[in-house]
C-alpha cells in the first residue's frame, strides 16, 4: 500500500540515504526535523519487508523510550503509513509483532538486566535513538547483537544489517562526532581512522527543512533561544569542544529526567545567589534561585530554576514561596553581599524560615569541581529543561568562569548540591561510596 502522507524534500533524501549499503547511518540535526519519525519508518519497513526478522530501538533510559517511541512516533507512522496493517504491542517485555512475525524490540540501555534480556538475542536493525545520551561502551555492546541472518521476502537475499543513529548534535567531543564526521576511533587518545570509512554516513535535518508539519511559531520559538541551544536545535551544529570544560552537554543529557516519576525527597534545599543589588535596573545582576531535593535512591534532582531579577522584597517571597510548595528543609544563601541582609530579607518574606548562610571563601570553579564529579557519576538529575542554567554550567572550564555575565544561577546550583550531599555522607557514614557511585574523595 502506498504511502499516505508526503515525504518533505530533505525527508526524501534521507530516505535515499538510509537505502545506500552502508551498515551505519546517522540523522543528525535540529530539534523536530523529522530524524525520528523517518528512522522509525525504516525499522518498521524492514521488519515487513523479512518475515520473522528481529529489529531493536534503543534510548539511554527506558522510560523515555516508553514515552517518545512506544506512545508517540511509533504509532503515529503505524497510523499514518501503514493503517491496514494489525499488530501485537506486548507491554511487558516491550515488543511489537508483525503478522509476518517479525518483531521491534524497545528498550533502554540503564537498566543491567532489561540491557542482559535485549541483547541477549541477535536482531538485523538496531536504531539508537537520542544517540547523545547513550555511552560509547553502550553503543559498542549494541553492536556486537547485529547479527541475525534475516531473509527479504520478495527476493530471497538476505536483509543487510543496519545500525541507525540520530541526535541533536552534542559536542564535538562526542563520540557520534567523531565516527561519523572525522571518520576516526572515538577512545580517547586515539587518533586512529576508522578501517571503513565508508561505512559511516550521515545527513543533517534542521526544522526548516520540516516546516510543513511544525506550527508557525516554532522557527521563532527557536531562534529565541541562547546561542549555544540555537545553534544545537535550530542549526543543527556540533558545538566545539572545550577540553577544560568541568560539565558537558553529553554528562546533562545522560542524566536529564523526564517522562519519569521522580522519588519521594528525603531533604529539599532552596539556595539563593543574591546579587547585592537592591533594583531592577536591566543592567544588575539575576538573583540565582534554585530548587534541589535528595531522593530515597540517593540522586539528588533539580526541580526548579526560579533565577529572576528583582527587589530583595521580590526574591524574597520567590525564594520563600519555592520553600513552602516543596515543603523545602532550608534556604542555603551566599552571605558574600551581606549574610544579615539576606537573612532579614527572607524573614520578612516568612517569620522564622530555617535559613542557612553559606561564605565563598573559595572559587567559583573550586566550588564547582566536586559538583562536575558527581554529574559524571549520575549523582545529580535534572527533572526537566533548564536551558539558562545549563548554558552557565558549560562556562565553567578548570581555567576559569567563561562565561559573560556572572553565573547566579550555576552558583545557586552547587550551593543547592553543596548543602545536600553532605547531608547524604552524615547519614551513610562508614558506608563504602564505590558500590553508590561516589568516588573514595567523598568519604571523608
Amino acid at each position: 500500500m502506498a504511502i499516505s502522507f508526503s515525504l518533505t524534500d530533505k525527508q526524501r533524501e534521507a530516505k535515499a540515504l538510509i537505502s545506500q549499503t552502508a551498515i551505519h547511518i546517522m540523522l543528525f540535526g535540529g530539534s523536530r526535523s523529522g530524524k525520528t519519525f523517518l528512522l522509525v519508518l525504516a525499522v518498521v519497513n524492514r521488519a515487513l519487508a523479512a518475515s520473522e526478522s528481529r529489529h531493536a530501538i534503543l534510548r539511554f533510559r527506558f522510560n523515555h523510550v516508553k514515552a517518545t517511541i512506544v506512545n508517540d512516533t511509533f504509532p503515529k507512522v503505524m497510523k499514518l503509513v501503514y493503517p491496514h496493517i494489525e499488530y501485537r504491542m506486548d507491554k511487558t517485555d516491550y515488543y511489537a509483532e508483525f503478522p509476518n512475525q517479525s518483531q521491534i524490540w524497545f528498550s533502554g540501555l540503564d537498566d543491567k538486566d532489561r540491557t542482559e534480556k535485549i541483547l541477549g538475542a541477535e536482531y538485523a536493525t538496531i536504531y539508537l535513538n537520542e544517540c547523545s545520551q547513550i555511552p560509547y561502551s553502550s553503543r559498542h555492546l549494541a553492536v556486537t547483537r547485529l547479527a541475525q541472518r534475516a531473509m527479504v521476502d520478495a527476493t530471497g537475499h538476505p536483509l543487510n544489517l543496519k545500525l541507525f543513529y540520530d541526535c541533536n548534535p552534542p559536542t564535538q567531543a562526542h563520540w557520534s562526532y567523531k565516527l561519523f564526521k572525522e571518520k576516526k576511533q572515538p577512545e580517547a587518545g586515539s587518533k586512529d581512522l576508522l578501517p571503513d570509512p565508508d561505512n559511516y554516513i550521515s545527513l543533517q535535518m534542521n526544522p526548516e527543512d520540516n516546516l510543513e508539519n511544525l506550527p508557525d511559531s516554532y522557527i521563532d520559538t527557536l531562534k529565541g533561544l541562547p546561542e549555544r541551544l540555537r545553534k544545537r536545535f535550530l542549526l543543527g551544529q556540533f558545538i566545539p569542544a572545550n577540553e577544560n570544560a568541568l560539565f558537558s552537554i553529553e554528562t546533562i543529557e545522560a542524566q536529564r529526567w523526564v517522562n519519569q516519576d521522580l522519588p519521594d525527597m528525603l531533604r529539599v534545599i532552596v539556595a539563593v545567589d543574591p546579587s547585592g543589588s537592591d533594583s531592577e535596573e536591566n543592567d544588575g545582576d539575576m538573583i540565582g534561585i534554585v530548587v534541589m531535593g535528595l531522593g530515597t535512591d540517593s540522586h539528588a534532582y533539580l526541580l526548579e530554576d526560579l533565577t529572576m531579577k528583582g527587589t530583595p522584597e521580590k526574591w524574597g517571597k520567590v525564594a520563600v514561596n519555592a520553600f513552602e510548595r516543596h515543603d523545602a528543609d532550608r534556604i542555603v544563601a551566599e552571605k558574600n553581599y551581606g549574610g544579615g541582609m539576606v537573612r532579614s530579607v527572607l524573614q520578612t518574606a516568612k517569620r522564622n524560615v530555617p535559613y542557612k548562610a553559606v561564605d565563598a571563601t573559595r572559587g567559583k570553579v573550586v566550588r564547582a569541581e566536586p559538583i562536575s564529579a558527581l554529574m559524571e557519576q549520575g549523582m545529580i538529575r535534572f527533572a526537566g529543561h533548564f536551558p539558562e542554567l545549563e548554558d552557565e554550567l558549560l562556562d565553567f572550564t578548570t581555567t576559569g568562569y567563561q562565561g559573560e555575565k556572572s553565573p547566579n544561577r550555576a552558583d545557586a546550583f552547587v550551593w543547592a548540591a553543596t548543602e545536600l550531599f553532605p547531608a547524604l555522607l552524615k547519614r551513610e557514614k562508614k558506608k563504602d561510596f564505590r558500590g553508590s557511585g561516589l568516588s573514595k574523595s567523598w568519604q571523608s
